[in-house]
């Protein structure tokens, strides 16, 4: 089996890179996601102390992009994809100012599209914008993240798809939504391994699964919200069984709405 680190998906301290990298350490941690779904709140001099604290005590980072910087708009064009790719941008300026692994993002939606001509349009504006990274210096990994709706873009078919065609962009798990979307199918370890499997397929030599994980509360096969872990039926256990099968090394965010669920989580999978 591969390493597995395990962090919260949020940086606990917004005052003190180096204050937040020691309290990720107090708290068992040796991951931890930076968190801009609700937008940006560091500055590249702080992204870059926060990357030489955490490479200094092993702290693997990552980086979760704004919840409106997705791809695959109607039209790669006005205000909507323009602040998009500002989005990405940006994240992947403070990626590699940090030294994050991933930039983890959404993939959009179906927007009244067949499946096909979605993920068209979404590999085809991740490839512009890869240009536009490569530009600037800002080439870094990205993470497309299975989404908790069944009926519209980022099943777990849909984000290997998006990475088979792309080659940079990696399958992010979110178990959670998974859960959620399958009716609570994950339950035992197999079925976490065969999506384990399939994203093994299209990541490359070394590049560790990095996964989502919360208890959640779902109807009619869509994500409602997180909850505290033990409140609804997704496990660890499994997780942990599933990943042992694996060389490959992962890390794991907790999304729980409280720490204590999160220490919860990190137990099981530290092992």
């Amino acid at each position: 089996m591969g390493r597995i680190r395990v962090g919260p998906a949020r940086i606990p301290d917004r005052e003190s890179p180096e204050a937040a990298v020691e309290l990720l350490l107090a708290r068992g941690y040796d991951a931890c996601e930076i968190d801009f779904e609700g937008g940006f709140w560091m500055d590249y001099p702080w992204a870059e102390r926060l990357g030489e604290a955490a490479r200094a005590r092993d702290v693997a980072l990552s980086l979760h992009a704004p919840l409106f910087g997705f791809m695959g708009h109607l039209e790669a064009s006005g205000k909507k994809f323009s602040s998009a790719v500002g989005a990405l941008d940006r994240s992947a300026g403070i990626a590699a100012a940090s030294g994050a692994e991933v930039v983890v993002f959404h993939p959009g939606f179906l927007l009244g599209r067949s499946r096909e001509d979605a993920i068209r349009s979404v590999v085809e504006q991740l490839g512009a914008l890869r240009e536009r990274l490569e530009g600037k210096g800002r080439a870094v990994p990205f993470g497309v993240e299975v989404m908790g709706r069944v009926r519209d873009l980022g099943s777990l078919d849909d984000v290997v798809e998006i990475s088979r065609r792309t080659g940079w962009v990696r399958p992010v798990l979110d178990f959670a939504h998974m859960h959620a979307t399958s009716d609570g199918a994950y339950l035992e370890a197999p079925l976490f391994a065969d999506a384990l499997e399939a994203v093994d397929e299209v990541l490359a030599p070394g590049a560790p699964f990095h996964i989502h994980f919360s208890d959640i509360a779902y109807a009619n096969r869509n994500e409602k919200h997180h909850l505290p872990y033990g409140e609804g039926t997704l496990r660890a256990e499994p997780l942990r069984a599933a990943l042992d099968r694996f060389d490959r090394p992962a890390t794991v965010i907790s999304e729980s709405p409280d720490e204590a669920s999160s220490q919860a989580i990190r137990v099981v999978l530290a092992g």
